[in-house]
């Protein structure tokens, strides 16, 4: 190693991060678990240092922050730049740092690479920034590059649809590239940005795994590459090719995260970082409040008679917050017209929305409405008298019959504030569902930019009011939209059986807190499936709940059903809107379980959901698990009014509450009583 090496530590919660240079670019020589404090740094950059051998050429090239072509690297380039029209190949070498922000000049080419860590929460956040003193065309700027694990053989990296959002999918690593890119102007549900990286034989609850989100809303590119020399890099950056000509680029935040204990590790730093860190509460002490959405009672069939009688039973059923959704503005009969022209539509609300929104507060609750702001249809005052305002072609494909603003313009986004402004100083409103429902024609990071502008813009005037961030469900979710909302409506589907899973594997992401569940009405919307109430009122429990139906169709039976849930949420959100969500392993592939554990361990609550039927008669035993082994816990089924009558066993847990040794529950695990899909079994727990 020369004598002119530097090497630096950069520590968070549970993970190391090791960084050498011999004047250039620095690199990672480590990235894993918490090294000791004294560890001999300069050791590990020479451990680090690789043999030579035939084929190949006569030194092997750093990985660094940015590997470039231009010091011999042969893999994915971290920075691939352009000015008038030719290709730049810089070679940086580093002028300054304090051991956590590091600045790189090329001088000869006017070049700056600056690249900042920060610990946030249990996670480490990873920033580059690329300064040029004359104008460049930018094709890709990697955040700070860090080797992939080697003992890791696959990546678990998502995928997903409308309806069908967060669906893992594995691929292993292998030569070559595995690149994952989102062009659709939003993070979308199709490529999230968001990948792990587990170490051969980890699962939900033990092993090493490492974990990356790149907070951005506009699109974005992951490569995770195999080098021929057995070394492996993953690049994060937003989508290629979509930064227009300038002379300042910077990356979104790329947080990384290390565990030992398995894939909840990273998900609890994840869920933590966003609740804790990244999301900033209008009302710190308010709780999370009950809600309740008309969407799929009314659609655009607005009558403030009806809402008004829908708003007093959904009071009565606990609901503590009333959203009115789509069709009270323009002429919004259907989603064919009027996107773009937000005042309230006279024919509906003769008396505008004031008499609505005193009677919920009458009845206990606040007031929320549904905007669609980046959004116009053709068949609008707004197209009509400003068609240049419209992003992409004039003969583009619409979605959803409706084209998108072009929010990189000042005036669109001065029009937009107007509007919605204007709405919220003359209506008390405290929450706004703000949809986003096409993909962008063009991908253009632009269009994001005036998206957090115009959002800024109305949390600065407005700092009570709470967003939920909502594309089409959950095509936009990520550290970037929520620095800026609240809530995220994780998919369009109420179906309880399809949000079992989706809400297990988002937990890899999102807390409780900032997840939005809403019980449906009997025969799902999107679906057409019909569950019982039980199951249907207890999947949205688990997170952010809220009702979306018409509650004059519920029996009476399902109405104290959905009272008595409600009321059992309120009971213990204090503690599990902080709680930790912890993906249980199975060894029953029909359960989908999941523990949320009180973040001073005093208490939990499991839910295990019955999702198909077991292949064996009885069920396999369910491990819990983060308890502390020689503690007791006092376990009680709350939901044994829910045992079928095919349940004929006598069984402790269906009888009361027993006392099991915290050991006993993550060696052995819980017996759960017999069941048939569609069902959910809600268990708590205490430590004694």
């Amino acid at each position: 190693m020369s004598k002119e090496t530097q090497v630096w530590r950069i520590d968070a919660p549970g993970q190391t991060l090791v960084l050498s240079s011999n004047g250039g670019l620095p690199g990672a020589v480590y990235w894993g678990p918490a090294l000791p404090a004294a560890a001999d740094l300069n050791a590990i950059a020479s451990a680090e240092i690789r043999d030579v051998t035939g084929g190949m050429i006569d030194s092997l090239p750093t990985l660094t922050l940015c590997p470039q072509a231009a010091d011999g690297f042969q893999g994915q380039p971290g920075l691939v730049t352009y000015r008038n029209g030719k290709p730049l190949h810089p070679q940086f070498r580093l002028t300054a740092t304090d051991g956590q922000c590091f600045t790189c000049h090329d001088d000869a080419l006017g070049l700056t690479l600056f690249f900042d860590f920060e610990p946030v929460g249990d996670t480490l956040a990873a920033m580059t920034t690329l300064v040029s003193n004359d104008e460049i065309t930018l094709h890709h700027l990697s955040a700070p590059v860090v080797p992939g694990p080697q003992m890791a053989q696959e990546i678990i990296d998502f995928a997903g649809r409308w309806i069908g959002e967060f669906q893992l999918q594995n691929t292993p690593w292998r030569a070559g590239v595995h690149m994952r890119e989102s062009r659709t102007g939003r993070s979308g549900h199709e490529h999230p940005p968001l990948a792990y990286f587990p170490e051969t034989g980890a699962t939900n609850t033990s092993g090493t795994v490492f974990a990356m989100h790149y907070g951005w809303s506009g699109g974005h590119v992951m490569s995770a590459e195999e080098l021929p020399d057995g070394r492996r890099q993953i690049q994060w950056g937003h989508a290629t090719g979509t930064q227009r000509i300038g002379t300042k680029f910077i990356t979104a935040p790329l947080y990384l995260s290390v565990s030992e204990t398995g894939l909840n590790g990273c998900g609890v730093a994840f869920q933590r970082l966003l609740r804790d860190h990244v999301v900033t509460w209008p009302n710190t002490v308010r709780p999370r409040p009950v809600h309740y959405n008309c969407w799929e009672a009314v659609y655009f069939n607005h009558d403030p008679d009806i809402l008004t009688d829908i708003a007093t039973q959904a009071a009565e059923l606990g609901a503590e917050r009333f959203v009115l959704d789509d069709g009270w503005f323009g002429r919004r009969d259907d989603d064919t017209s009027s996107l773009g022209d937000w005042d309230i539509d006279p024919r509906k609300w003769p008396d505008g929305l004031t008499p609505l929104i005193q009677h919920v507060q009458k009845l206990g609750m606040t007031f929320g409405i549904w905007f669609e702001p980046e959004m116009v249809n053709l068949d609008s005052d707004l197209a009509r008298a400003h068609p240049n305002w419209i992003l992409g072609p004039s003969n583009q494909i619409e979605g959803r019959q409706q084209r998108v603003l072009d929010l990189s313009t000042p005036d669109v986004r001065d029009h937009l504030y107007r509007k919605m402004s204007g709405i919220l100083s003359s209506n008390n409103i405290d929450y706004i569902k703000w949809d986003h429902n096409r993909l962008l024609p063009i991908a253009d990071s632009a269009q994001t930019e005036g998206v957090y502008e115009l959002l800024l813009d109305l949390r600065t005037a407005f700092p009570l009011v709470e967003i939920e961030s909502c594309a089409s469900g959950g095509g936009r979710i990520d550290a970037g939209i929520l620095g800026l909302t609240q809530r995220v409506w994780l998919s369009d589907s109420n179906d309880a059986l399809e949000r079992l899973r989706i809400q297990h594997d988002s937990a890899l992401l999102l807390p409780a807190a900032i997840t939005g569940s809403h019980v449906g009405p009997r025969q799902c919307h999107t679906s057409g499936r019909t569950h019982n109430i039980h199951f249907r009122a207890w999947v949205a429990a688990q997170r952010h709940i809220g009702f979306e139906m018409d509650p004059r169709e519920l029996s009476e039976e399902e109405a104290d059903v959905l009272r008595r849930v409600a009321k059992w949420w309120k009971s213990n959100r204090d503690w599990r809107m902080g709680a930790d969500i912890l993906r249980l392993d199975s060894a029953d592939p029909s359960v989908i379980a999941e523990q949320q554990m009180a973040q001073d361990g005093s208490q939990f609550v499991v839910f295990a959901g019955k999702a198909a039927t077991g292949t064996q008669i009885l069920p396999r035993p369910l491990r819990l698990t983060g308890l502390q082994p020689y503690a007791s816990y006092e376990i009680d089924l709350i939901n044994r009014d829910e045992i079928h009558h095919l349940s004929r066993g006598s069984t402790p847990l269906k009888e009361g509450p027993l006392t099991l040794d915290g050991q006993y529950l993550m060696q052995h695990g819980l017996t759960l009583p017999w069941s048939f899909p569609d069902r959910i079994w809600v268990i708590e727990g205490r430590r004694i």
